[in-house]
């Protein structure tokens, strides 16, 4: 007879297609019953952290749910740290793990459920009479809410037997938030009135809005408006015009884009997180820029919004759209995609609507020889990054001139992920992607270093077909060192990493030691990435010049299934501080 782990695995796994994790007393049985009942894939990883960001990476390269596993005690404890990024980062997943017994803790067993909420994640425990029902009440609370729970096991249900497997309904999803009532309408009337009347229209998206599958609507929006846009640094190709597209806002940003922005007299900001960074530290919108929200929070998270509108990234360009283009019909942008959006703020002041004439869109104000804004600037100058020395003063690389040289040479297919640490500037700069599940950053949401190995993982297992690349530091890079070999193994010929090897911990150094504070603790003795690259399968090179570079080249040039799992030590210089660094230096000084 089916045990209750069995339950569990084969009621998730009619839900779920990949579990990440690492074997234990605690979650053997489930194990054996994924592996031996059911079709979903089980993925090892080295260290339980792993297990975590695996699911993560996964959701955020497909969006698709995922699981990870790890047992009880100290198995369970190893996993806070990266279940704690994907609450504050809004990742649904499921962490299987187990617990201790039902008749009381022992010696080695802690209170999972504290430690759990803790960080902000639920857990709900499952018995022998319901584990199919509660594995479905899991399920459907991390799709619901988007945040990571808990699937608890006692270690003394775990392999009970508890009939044939029920079914269960499927996970229930809320619909897209529709705005609804008098002052949503008004306040739709009030932007759309806005957009008419604004000389330098300007619209930011985020994560939010592409999750809510707002592309289409939004490059609707911006071409009856005549709009600049631009993005966050997670909802980086959003908008489908790249023409009129200013790249990624705050830290990442061009500072010829940047100011730009800051031109602009009516700004409405769809579906996006606007975190101190994003925010350029309250100076990505001038004093005068008029500023709406659209969002699903429940209220403006800034107290400088001008308007806000509650509701769905994609069904609020719609309205808009509809509002300033009266003979389009509405929700003429396709079907509806996953709905949900995550909650922001903005920053900016509201003065009155600039002096335009109203009542224009894009092409009358054009007519009636008024240039649109976005034809007026050259946005592609605009969007242009430091191109940075072949060398540092030091003798070492440059960052810039690497990253740009690596951009030319990564494959087209490429999915990113990037660790945490002072080198993300790089690849978010110089690295250019197709739409923003293929730049993910898995750590920066709870300031954390060391996702990056397991990250490769969940995205090679999300886009099988895709050159997933790693970005990480030293630092970042040795936390996790465990997993390299299961990213080598997990992406093989698909997998390439890039490490910016400085020797140190480079934001501290520039943060800290720019104070005077001893940096001795700051740094780091120089580690050959490469060979151990070599001692699990990969090949390693150590690049000390642009010409060494040149195999990534010839690498990417081979098909996937011939050429082995590359990583890139690159002895970086330590003086070349990242803007997005600066802007801290500057806010903390």
């Amino acid at each position: 007879m089916p045990s209750v782990s069995a339950h569990v695995a084969l009621t998730l796994a009619q839900h779920v297609d990949h579990v990440f994790g690492v074997m234990g007393n605690g979650n053997a049985y489930f194990l054996d019953a994924l592996e031996r009942d059911t079709g979903a894939e089980f993925t090892a990883v080295r260290h339980e952290q792993g297990a975590v960001v695996a699911a993560d990476a996964h959701y955020r390269a497909s969006g698709r749910i995922a699981a990870g596993t790890a047992t009880y005690g100290a198995g369970f404890t190893n996993t806070l740290t990266a279940l704690a990024e994907s609450v504050q980062a809004r990742i649904p997943l499921v962490l299987v793990v187990g617990d201790e017994p039902t008749s009381g803790p022992r010696p080695w067993d802690v209170d999972q459920i504290a430690l759990a909420s803790a960080v902000g994640a639920r857990t709900y425990t499952v018995g022998r009479a319901d584990a199919a029902a509660t594995t479905i009440i899991a399920v459907e609370h991390a799709l619901t809410y988007r945040v990571p729970v808990v699937l608890a096991v006692p270690y003394d249900v775990a392999s009970l037997e508890a009939g044939a497997v029920p079914d269960a309904p499927a996970p229930r999803v809320p619909a897209a938030l529709a705005p609804a009532g008098e002052f949503a309408d008004g306040m739709l009337d009030e932007i759309a009135a806005a957009l008419r009347g604004a000389e330098r229209p300007f619209l930011l998206a985020g994560r939010g809005a592409w999750l809510a599958g707002a592309g289409e609507p939004l490059g609707a929006l911006a071409d009856a408006t005549g709009a600049l846009t631009a993005s966050t640094a997670l909802g980086r190709g959003v908008f489908p015009a790249a023409e009129y597209d200013l790249g990624v806002t705050g830290g990442f940003g061009a500072e010829d884009a940047m100011r730009l922005v800051r031109e602009a007299d009516v700004a409405v900001v769809f579906g996006a997180s606007l975190n101190q960074f994003t925010m350029r530290f309250g100076d990505l919108f001038a004093p005068g820029t008029r500023v709406f929200q659209v969002d699903v929070a429940p209220a403006a998270t800034h107290a400088h919004i001008g308007g806000f509108v509650r509701g769905d990234a994609r069904l609020v360009a719609e309205a808009l759209v509809a509002r300033l283009s009266p003979a389009l019909p509405a929700h003429n942008f396709g079907s509806q995609a996953e709905h949900a959006a995550d909650p922001g703020g903005a920053d900016g002041e509201s003065p009155a609507a600039s002096e335009a004439v109203p009542g224009l869109g894009a092409e009358q104000k054009h007519e009636q020889g008024r240039m649109p804004w976005r034809e007026s600037v050259d946005v592609a100058a605009a969007r242009t990054y430091d191109r940075g020395d072949d060398l540092a003063p030091g003798g070492r690389l440059d960052p810039r001139s690497a990253a740009r040289r690596i951009a030319e040479m990564l494959p087209a297919d490429r999915v990113v992920v990037s660790d945490g640490g002072h080198f993300i500037g790089w690849a978010n700069m110089y690295w250019p992607v197709a739409s923003p599940d293929r730049m993910m950053m898995v750590g920066t949401a709870f300031q954390a270093i060391g996702q990056g190995w397991p990250s490769v993982v969940g995205a090679t297992r999300a886009r099988p077909e895709s050159t997933i690349v790693l970005t990480s530091g030293d630092g970042g890079g040795l936390m996790a060192i465990a997993d390299l070999e299961s990213a080598v193994r997990s992406a093989g010929g698909r997998g390439c990493a890039v490490i910016w090897n400085d020797a140190a911990y480079g934001a501290e150094v520039h943060l800290y030691g720019l104070k005077g504070l001893a940096e001795d603790p700051m740094l780091i003795p120089q580690v050959d990435f490469a060979a151990f690259a070599a001692a699990v399968g990969a090949e390693g090179v150590v690049v000390e010049t642009l010409a060494d570079l040149d195999r990534l080249a010839t690498w990417s040039a081979q098909p996937a299934e011939e050429r082995p799992f590359l990583l890139l030590d690159l002895r970086v210089s330590p003086a070349v501080v990242a803007p997005y660094q600066q802007e801290i230096i500057r806010v903390n000084s």
